[in-house]
């Protein structure tokens, strides 16, 4: 069943929770004035009928109320699930600007994301992203950003493959994240409330006091009432107004970091409880599972949240106006942050490892629905001898009926592909699909390609440079920033199992074009001393002599245009040699730019 034909089915069931729904409203009312009309007429009969069947049509009522609401959230749920189908149908057509980009994410000093588009509108995060968990956004990004070893690379591999077929249970995994929109904030919040120290569950006599209070209030009350002045109830509150004045602060602390947390609690419950009920058998999966099986607790990860979620719940009657009442008899704030407090003593050293662990969950199921898109793509080898080969390897954000993949294969140790070619040739974009195909590799994903194999690699671009005004910085400037910090990389991996991978695109393009043959000369031979290996886009034709002296370390490759007349043919094929076609006359001219 394909995701046009889901979408129609849960839609169509949703449609049918909808009637029922309008449907079990007109019950509930036509429920209310048959019962208030019973109550009324029973209680002419006698008192004890009226009161007989007001307790059990009020037992009644809530019934309906839960069946009631329990319709609404399948009904919300179903139409969840049609806009999934309808989000991955657009997807496969290559739309997908609706889902987050994680510009959030971007960081113009990294080594490779700037460059390789991995944030922002129209990114590979954006392509990849389905998260419905701040946690999982965050992860995401973090494997984007930071290659994972070969050992963690395969077992996520394999997580992904068992992942992805088991496409019910990712799609209702998305539809209960849908429910509500995350905010990394109230997470952090929390996480300052679990840091706090306890000043109730701590305190052996506050805790005698919790008991004690309501019952001498309550019992006060029944003594007091009937038989001496009203004013006598001001020395039984007494107490608990003491009490309440002295934890004011603290509780209002406790609310401040957990007050906005009732209800995407509940959310992650619910998504944890769907991990829980997971059937796996790869051990990364069944790792993620047990973090939430495997607690100390007298029950599952996801009790454990629902319970602090309704605790928090019911500290959060405090802003009802009769909540003035339940404190002054019961002490009611107190009751629930003791509560709160003894939920956190049994569970602080879990809550972080439980949002850990559903971040993880989350990013993986992102990376599965990646693989059940695009099931021809393959999962990279990684390996240990000092060769990258790939066989029709593309861009993964250029759709598959215009893409255009390349072979390759090269040492990942003192060697450098020197690539040549006109304007508009494709060398920018094939640059950028090597390095955004390195990064989905050692991140676990699946790449643009039929087949690839490589070792760990320390990727480092230099495509994009921008002038600093803040810095007061101009842009060759900060390219010289760039390729010394490259540089350092270089030296600092000489020798090591991880060698860096660089891609440049016309290095040195602010300088007069002597300058810029010499300096881009000299830095292409301190790459190759130090050990590095990688590709240069250049148009300086002058650099492609640098092959005979220097056999075995340099290679020159080109994109080549064919020239009609005037028609520009591209084919973005790699080909060995120097490019021996110029275009930029006839552009000029077709844009109205006099050349003569």
């Amino acid at each position: 069943m394909n995701y046009q034909e889901r979408e129609k089915q849960f839609r169509q069931a949703a449609d049918q929770l909808k009637k029922r729904y309008n449907l079990l409203s007109l019950g509930r009312l036509v429920y209310f004035v048959f019962a208030i009309a019973l109550i009324i007429f029973l209680a002419q009969q006698h008192w004890s009928l009226a009161l007989s069947w007001t307790i059990l049509a009020i037992a009644l009522f809530l019934w309906m109320i839960l069946r009631h609401r329990k319709v609404q959230e399948a009904e919300q749920h179903n139409r969840h699930l049609a806009e999934v189908n309808r989000q991955e149908q657009a997807a496969l057509d290559y739309h997908f600007s609706e889902f987050p980009n994680g510009e959030q994410y971007a960081d113009p000093l990294h080594p490779y994301s700037g460059d390789l588009d991995l944030f922002g509108p129209y990114s590979i995060f954006q392509f990849c992203n389905r998260t419905v968990t701040a946690a999982g956004s965050n992860q995401l990004a973090e494997w984007l950003k930071d290659a994972a070893t070969p050992e963690v690379v395969l077992e996520r591999q394999k997580a992904i493959q068992e992942l992805a077929p088991q496409l019910d249970w990712r799609q209702h995994f998305r539809a209960y994240g849908m429910a509500q929109t995350d905010e990394p904030a109230y997470q952090l919040a929390l996480q300052k409330w679990m840091d706090l120290p306890f000043f109730v569950f701590g305190k052996k006599w506050m805790r005698w006091a919790l008991w004690l209070l309501p019952i001498w209030a309550v019992a006060g009350l029944i003594v007091i009432l009937p038989n001496f002045p009203f004013g006598l109830v001001f020395i039984l509150i007494l107490p608990a107004v003491l009490l309440l004045r002295q934890t004011f602060e603290q509780v209002n602390l406790t609310l401040e970091y957990t007050g906005k947390a009732e209800s995407w609690l509940q959310r992650y419950a619910v998504l944890i409880q769907q991990i829980e009920k997971l059937e796996v058998e790869t051990p990364l999966l069944q790792n993620m599972r047990g973090a939430f099986r495997n607690t100390e607790a007298q029950f599952g990860a996801s009790r454990a949240i629902n319970q602090l979620s309704y605790y928090l719940g019911q500290l959060n009657v405090r802003n009802n106006p009769f909540a003035i009442l339940l404190n002054l008899i019961g002490v009611w704030d107190l009751q629930w942050v003791y509560q709160l407090e003894k939920w956190k003593a049994e569970h602080r050293a879990d809550l972080h490892h439980w949002f850990a662990a559903l971040g993880a969950m989350d990013a993986l199921n992102s990376l599965a629905n990646l693989h059940y898109n695009q099931p021809d793509w393959a999962f990279p080898v990684l390996h240990s001898e000092a060769s990258l080969s790939a066989k029709q390897l593309g861009h993964p954000l250029i759709p598959g009926n215009r893409r255009i993949g390349n072979d390759l294969k090269m040492p990942t140790q003192r060697h450098l592909k020197l690539l040549t070619g006109s304007n508009m040739a494709g060398k920018s974009t094939w640059l950028r699909s090597l390095g955004v195909n390195l990064v989905l590799a050692q991140m676990g994903a699946p790449v643009c390609a039929q087949a690839m194999s490589m070792p760990p690699l320390l990727v480092f671009t230099g495509m994009r440079t921008q002038d600093d005004l803040s810095a007061s910085a101009s842009s060759f400037y900060a390219e010289l920033r760039r390729l010394r910090a490259m540089l350092d990389a270089v030296i600092a991996q000489e020798g090591q199992s991880t060698g860096v991978f660089f891609l440049l695109d016309e290095i040195l393009k602010g300088t007069n074009s002597r300058d810029r043959h010499q300096g881009s000369r000299a830095l292409m031979l301190q790459l190759l001393r130090h050990g590095s290996a990688g590709f240069i886009a250049t148009h300086d034709l002058e650099l492609t002599a640098m092959e005979a002296e220097n056999p075995g370390l340099i290679q020159n490759l080109c994109m080549e245009v064919d020239i009609q007349g005037d028609e520009l043919h591209f084919d973005y094929t790699l080909k060995p040699g120097i490019s021996q076609s110029f275009n930029a006359s006839l552009l000029m001219r077709r844009m109205g730019i006099g050349v003569d």
